[in-house]
């Protein structure tokens, strides 16, 4: 199997993980979405912390603590990830709770759109004529919504939103996935135990009065939320980085579908419509990166083996 080959299998199998991740928050329907992210937070860094340890790379989690320590800049960039990547996961888990997954997929369908914008307000990258075209389209569906429903699709633009500005903040934090999930979840780690001690002290919670079923699915949360992230960092280092572009689009199909035909959510006229527009855009987008691709590559010099 060439390398190429194992990053898609990885690649793919991080966009299944996370596509049929509503099922598993959908199993914890019964627990409140506020000590649902408590523990997820809490177990993901403990099980992030326990797969450095099994890889011997707890030394090097120990130097990226101290070159964050030492580095304002770093480590205000790491809190403020942390902290978009709680509002997003609080965000995803209210919306399978009440019903929302559909919401989600196109969240997740907007989300390279919302990068590409931040990307050219924020890091002045080079807007194409295909991304204006793009741009149009997402945004006559998102309108298109809009007006049907007299309400504008906050859980999708606020998912979509969260997880692009933490995409790009990423750029100057100088960690692998694994150890910067670790640090992550580390930095709102005692807030999320604060939390359960809290709603512990109240009689409010509903994890470990005696549910065994419950009680493995809040801890397994930790694994449930790394393990794609890892699947995903070894597949990413072998493809090119538009072939995962298309990867990603494995996850919110699978949540749509997931939405409509096992939680029977509502797809009518009006949501084809808009997720048509979205589509189109998305299609324009990724056949003009597959060109932008292919123009970088005949530019370069064949090397010598």
């Amino acid at each position: 199997m060439t390398k190429k080959h194992e990053g898609i299998i990885n690649g793919a199998i991080a966009y299944l993980l996370w596509g049929f991740l509503p099922i598993y928050w959908k199993l914890l329907d019964h627990v409140p979405p506020g000590e649902v992210l408590s523990h997820r937070i809490f177990w993901s860094f403990w099980f992030m912390l326990i797969l450095l340890i099994i890889g011997k790379r707890l030394s090097a989690f120990k130097s990226s603590f101290r070159q964050m320590a030492e580095n304002p800049k770093v480590m205000f960039a790491l809190l403020a990830v942390s902290i978009l990547i709680t509002v997003n996961w609080l965000i995803f888990i209210w919306a399978v709770h009440v019903g929302k997954i559909v919401e989600t997929s196109l969240g997740y369908y907007i989300n390279p759109l919302i990068s590409i914008v931040l990307g050219v307000f924020v890091l002045k990258e080079k807007l194409l004529r295909s991304h204006v075209i793009a741009f149009i389209l997402a945004l006559m569906g998102v309108l298109f919504l809009t007006f049907s429903y007299g309400q504008f699709p906050w859980v999708s633009f606020s998912l979509a939103l969260s997880f692009g500005l933490y995409g790009l903040i990423k750029k100057v934090l100088p960690f692998d996935s694994s150890i910067g999930l670790t640090l992550e979840t580390m930095a709102v780690m005692p807030i999320a135990l604060i939390y359960i001690i809290i709603i512990f002290i109240k009689g409010d919670h509903v994890a470990f009065l005696g549910d065994m079923a419950t009680n493995m699915l809040v801890i397994s949360s930790g694994a449930a939320t790394a393990l794609p992230l890892l699947f995903f960092a070894k597949g990413v280092q072998k493809v090119p980085l538009y072939l995962m572009g298309f990867l990603q689009y494995i996850a919110p199909t699978i949540m749509l579908i997931i939405g409509i035909f096992l939680y029977h959510e509502p797809f009518g006229t009006t949501q084809l419509v808009s997720f048509t527009f979205i589509w189109g855009a998305l299609l324009i987008v990724s056949l003009s990166t597959i060109k932008w691709s292919a123009l970088s590559s005949s530019k370069q010099p064949d090397k010598i083996a």
